[in-house]
């Protein structure tokens, strides 16, 4: 009877195995056959009707019906695996000929874009790119370029101040003092640099941007000099046909001061929206280097001279790529930066 049933057990155990079609249902008939309450438990419960002496062959009988029953289970699961394996491979196999996909990479900001043609344009008209201190002292920042504490150009620039003899400085201007200092002519640089003023922020002010200013000093120096330096690198910057025009004014570091006008890229100098009809755009302030200034940084204003401009980053940005908003380039809104 025993051997019967065992046989059935083999039967339906090695026709439910080879028709398992996934893991889990061959999972499922592993239990029904060998778990606790399987089909082959249930029949070693009948062994206490055994008679004692017949107990020995039914148990081995149970085992080997067992052992088949394990090696068909293990046989079968290893062959669903390499199965699957195979497929799997098969579904992500890469063909290498198809081509790569292309990453996403960042650009530079517009300021640093900008920035780059700069000290481009500059370096290759033998100048020097050097850096000083945003935390500069009242000294550098005012007084050793002719600024004493009763100037009112003081009060015109709206100063971030640490102690009173410590500020954020307002203007990269220091750094030619430092310059000035530490070496003797020639002496071709700029310096860029971030400043900071107490002004309100709106379309074209910022209480934290960035200036360029660039100094020239040796013998015979004149304003031919600062023009044909100046005119050369806007004509590199917006084009050929850049036209300049230099319009009296006052600094007090500098004798005679001058600022920068350019014609308008966009309409050429007829008048449109961009220049608000006048064909012209202010870009920069320059002059002849003041004797007081040479005399404070111990330089000789009769063996030597020089000139000084200064050059809003933003300013340019805002120019070269036709932006009305000085705000936008500080969002970080990716819609926008997007487009350079």
């Amino acid at each position: 009877m025993i051997d019967e049933q065992l046989e059935k057990i083999r039967v339906d155990a090695d026709s439910r195995i080879k028709g398992a079609s996934s893991l889990d249902e061959l999972n499922t008939v592993r239990v029904q056959l060998l778990g606790k309450k399987g089909a082959l438990k249930d029949l070693l419960k009948g062994l206490k009707d055994v008679p004692p002496e017949d107990r020995p062959k039914v148990g081995q009988m149970v085992n080997k019906v067992r052992d088949e029953i394990e090696g068909s289970l293990k046989a079968r699961m290893e062959a669903m695996q390499n199965e699957d394996l195979m497929k799997r491979l098969e579904d992500e196999r890469i063909d290498v000929t198809l081509p790569a996909r292309r990453h996403k990479i960042g650009h530079p900001h517009p300021n640093t874009a900008v920035l780059a043609d700069v000290e481009r344009i500059f370096t290759g008209m033998g100048f020097e790119v050097v850096e000083g201190p945003e935390v500069e002292k009242d000294y550098y920042n005012f007084e050793a370029l002719n600024i004493p504490a009763n100037h009112p150009a003081k009060d015109e620039q709206d100063t971030f101040y640490i102690t009173k003899d410590i500020l954020l400085r307002t203007q990269t201007s220091p750094v030619q003092v430092r310059q000035m200092e530490a070496k003797k002519p020639p002496i071709r640089m700029i310096a860029p640099g971030r400043v900071f003023r107490a002004d309100e922020v709106d379309a074209t002010h910022s209480p934290s941007f960035h200036q360029i200013e660039g100094m020239v000093i040796d013998k015979g120096i004149t304003m031919a000099d600062l023009k044909g330096t100046l005119k050369e690198f806007v004509q590199e910057l917006f084009g050929k046909d850049t036209k300049v025009k230099f319009r009296p004014h006052h600094f007090p570091f500098t004798e005679p001061s001058a600022e920068m006008d350019v014609s308008c890229f966009k309409c050429g100098g007829k008048g449109c929206r961009f220049c608000k009809g006048e064909g012209w755009i202010e870009i920069l302030g320059c002059g002849m280097v003041h004797p007081k200034v040479f005399e404070m940084s111990g330089i000789d204003p009769d063996v030597y001279s020089g000139f000084a401009f200064g050059i809003g980053l933003e300013r340019i940005a805002l120019l070269k790529y036709e932006i009305d908003d000085m705000r936008l380039l500080y969002e970080n809104d990716i819609r926008f930066l997007d487009q350079f």
